[in-house]
């Protein structure tokens, strides 16, 4: 059994009745994903969220937001690659552009769930659901699954409820995005509690919806006909542009990490050379690199010329392997499956070591703990006793749909913890501590925020 490209490229949308409008060549209905991405109050959230280095007072490196529009980039290039051959090997109607366009909206939405402080906020939640005794009161009466959804919280299966739920909730399906789109940007397409030993590829490292999207994500792997791992569990094989998605993602941050990280000081020239250098062979390597005038301008060139050496081979990989990839056999991060999966290693090795070892990165993730575990505890205790005078004014803070109807808290406790999750994790890092600052009533120590940006003038 195999998947096919016509059905993985299913142009109807998610919550919507009725064919897809007829094709428009000078607008796609995968370039309409892009757009309502991009105009949504989640994506404008993403320029004051964590990349790896919060507020940085160097304005060159990338925030989430910036991060973002790269991976698009990089994405519409691998993905228009590859869906010339493949749309020529299979003999497609569709034009290879479309593939471009797709893994860019899937490219576009890939971090829009992630809370603030990045993947220390992941962890931050986590923690204060499995150790704080007011979660565990708010979570009597989860199903096991429920209960995974949030000990596990998973910034990939919020970012699917954020576009198909939060993002224009009165419309079914939320942003009714095409199909393919869906797919392409579901990483984990896999529910949190599944049976164990049945699959362990890339794709089941992680979850990418919650009980409360399921059928969201059942009904797009119907239309997309991906296939199930089990038919005990909501697990099934990613769509193949989901792929290409995380190999741009991987790209860029891997490379651009790099680039920041020698532009604050972390690394030095020649490390950051040697490496890209070791992604380029030897007749693509730069021949007047010296007639650069400054170290930060070579670092420019390489960093872009490796982009292109690394969406060749990123492109050659999906191509050898399409057949496996179509039968849902292959599980491999594209990157790691290459030539050069060894000097993609060696980059993360020295990034862990230098760049997110940081004093900065460590006191944001201290930060990260102490602001979203205190804002979870408060709200939480002030949902649990909503008549208590100091609960009233915090339960001002939370907007009507975080709340439940005529302000009063959902009585299914499940649906409040998610509710409470979407609110804290639609912070951006600045509003976090302010809302830390004004119910606390105290500045967090200098070493773990004044001194990264966040000083007594305001968030």
């Amino acid at each position: 059994m195999s998947m096919n490209w016509n059905q993985l490229l299913c142009a109807s949308r998610l919550g919507k009745d009725g064919p897809p409008r007829p094709h428009d060549p000078a607008r796609s209905e995968f370039c309409r994903d892009s757009d309502r991405l991009t105009f949504t109050t989640a994506f404008r959230r993403l320029q004051d969220k964590t990349q790896v280095f919060p507020l940085a007072d160097n304005d060159y490196v990338r925030t989430r937001l910036t991060h973002s529009l790269e991976v698009a980039s990089v994405g519409r290039s691998l993905g228009a690659r590859i869906g010339a051959v493949v749309a020529q090997r299979h003999g497609l109607a569709q034009h290879g552009s479309e593939f471009g366009e797709i893994v860019a909206a899937a490219a576009l939405a890939h971090d829009l769930g992630n809370p603030p402080f990045g993947h220390s906020g992941e962890d931050a939640i986590r923690h204060w659901f499995t150790t704080s005794p007011i979660a565990a009161r708010a979570s009597v009466g989860l199903t096991a699954a429920q209960r995974e959804d949030i000990a596990r919280y998973e910034g990939n299966a919020q970012g699917f409820r954020l576009i198909t739920r939060l993002q224009m909730p009165d419309n079914p399906g939320g942003l009714q995005l095409t199909h393919a789109t869906l797919g392409a940007f579901t990483k984990y397409p896999r529910e949190s509690l599944v049976p164990d030993g049945v699959h362990r590829g890339a794709s089941a490292k992680k979850f990418g919806f919650c009980q409360s999207e399921r059928a969201l994500f059942a009904s797009v792997a119907e239309h997309c006909g991906l296939l199930r791992r089990t038919p005990d569990a909501a697990w099934w094989a990613r769509h193949p542009l989901a792929f290409l998605v995380e190999a741009a993602d991987d790209i860029c941050y891997r490379l651009v990490d790099f680039e920041d990280g020698f532009r604050i000081g972390e690394l030095e020239y020649h490390e950051v050379r040697d490496a890209f250098l070791a992604l380029m062979p030897d007749d693509r390597r730069p021949t007047r690199l010296h007639e650069a005038h400054t170290d930060g301008r070579r670092v420019q060139i390489l960093r872009a010329m490796a982009i292109g050496c690394a969406l060749d081979e990123v492109t050659d990989v999906f191509l050898e392997n399409e057949a496996a990839i179509l039968a849902g056999t292959f599980d491999t991060p594209l990157i790691d499956a290459g030539p050069s999966r060894r000097t993609w290693q060696a980059i993360s090795e020295k990034s862990r070591a230098t760049i997110y070892a940081t004093e900065r990165g460590v006191g944001i993730e201290a930060a990260g703990f102490e602001v979203l575990g205190e804002l979870l505890n408060l709200f939480a205790s002030a949902i649990a006793e909503p008549e208590h005078g100091r609960s009233r004014r915090i339960l001002r803070m939370l907007p009507d749909e975080n709340l439940g109807r005529a302000r009063k808290p959902f009585a299914d406790p499940y649906e409040q913890l998610l509710r409470l999750c979407d609110f804290v994790s639609g912070m951006t890092d600045s509003y976090a501590v302010s809302l830390y600052r004004q119910f606390t009533a105290a500045s967090l120590p200098r070493t773990r925020i004044e001194r990264f940006g966040y000083g007594s003038g305001g968030a």
